[in-house]
């Protein structure tokens, strides 16, 4: 089996387990070089999902096994999983991040949804709120934003952002089971060990041709040894100019910032509220998706989003 059969294979088992009946699908758009790969769930109001750092959209399986009543969309973002590469640079990137999520709208036929994001996929989604504000809905950020109110990335990241550093650290830890749970103890605050399908997707995926170079692309264009790139922060300035409304979903124990980043956030944002999943971290769905769910639904129906499966 080649390295894109094994990620297939672990994205189905994952799926399997928690949104059985996801299809896949691809498309094309100008954004990337290749095809944009994506996953579908549900019929209803349209929600977009956008991964954080290098992860692929099926990393949202737990919290899309959650979700009914709504029409899911969770994408790869270029150059990672199975969708096409894209041109990581700090002078473009948020370009290249509203480009990309405008045309995968486009594609898709959705006018105006609600997304949801984790990380650098957060920034991503706030960055088309701010830039095309007729395009999105609503906002629901999982964990931390990525560089949001000063807050940059935990020391193995901004290590890894030197280029030949991160060359280095990358040769010395190879795709693994025990890396990736290592991993995401360190930097995510999360056990994978109880999620074994979550875990060998990332192994997967960071076998996938160019997935390790992708990274390392991606970390030198928005962080450096002494943090965020200016270019990429996240600011009050523009919190403060976000006109959707916004729920953020903050693990107690996020490694790249605490929960009183996050009330400081709701409280600069015009229209936000914030929930707190106190034994989560950077990725808090993906050992309680029915608690941030549980967070998620009510605020979603609130702003009119009709409510799907009851939450016990």
């Amino acid at each position: 089996m080649t390295a894109v059969d094994d990620f297939r294979a672990a994205q189905v088992r994952l799926l399997q387990r928690y949104a059985p009946d996801t299809t896949s699908h691809f498309f094309e758009i100008p954004a990337v070089s290749g095809r944009v790969h994506a996953l579908r769930r549900g019929q209803g109001p349209p929600l977009v999902l956008v991964p954080g750092f290098g992860d692929p959209a099926a990393m949202w399986a737990p919290l899309m096994g959650e979700l009914d009543g709504v029409a899911l969309h969770a994408v790869d973002r270029p150059s990672f999983g199975l969708t096409g590469r894209g041109d990581y640079e700090t002078a473009t990137f948020r370009r290249l991040a509203v480009d990309f999520l405008e045309q995968v709208l486009d594609v898709l036929g959705l006018d105006r949804p609600w997304l949801i994001g984790n990380s650098i996929g957060s920034l991503w989604c706030t960055w088309l709120a701010l830039d095309r504000p007729d395009r999105v809905a609503g906002l629901i950020h999982i964990g931390c934003p990525a560089f949001i109110l000063g807050t940059s990335a935990p020391l193995p990241l901004r290590l890894a952002s030197v280029r030949p550093l991160g060359r280095v650290l990358m040769s010395l830890t190879p795709p693994s089971p025990r890396q990736v749970e290592t991993f995401a103890k360190r930097v995510a605050g999360e056990d994978l060990s109880v999620v074994p399908e979550v875990r060998d997707l990332l192994v997967a995926s960071q076998r996938l041709p160019g997935a390790r170079d992708a990274i390392l692309d991606l970390l030198h264009a928005v962080i450096r040894l002494r943090g965020a790139r200016p270019q990429v922060a996240l600011t009050v300035e523009q919190l403060a100019r976000t006109r959707q409304p916004v729920l953020l979903i903050w693990g107690g124990r996020d490694p790249f910032g605490t929960p009183d980043v996050g009330r400081e956030a709701a409280r600069i944002l015009p229209e936000a509220d914030m929930r707190l999943i106190p034994n989560g971290g950077h990725l808090p769905w993906v050992r309680y998706p029915a608690d941030v769910a549980a967070a998620a639904v009510p605020f979603l129906e609130k702003h009119g989003v009709p409510r799907g499966r009851r939450i016990t």
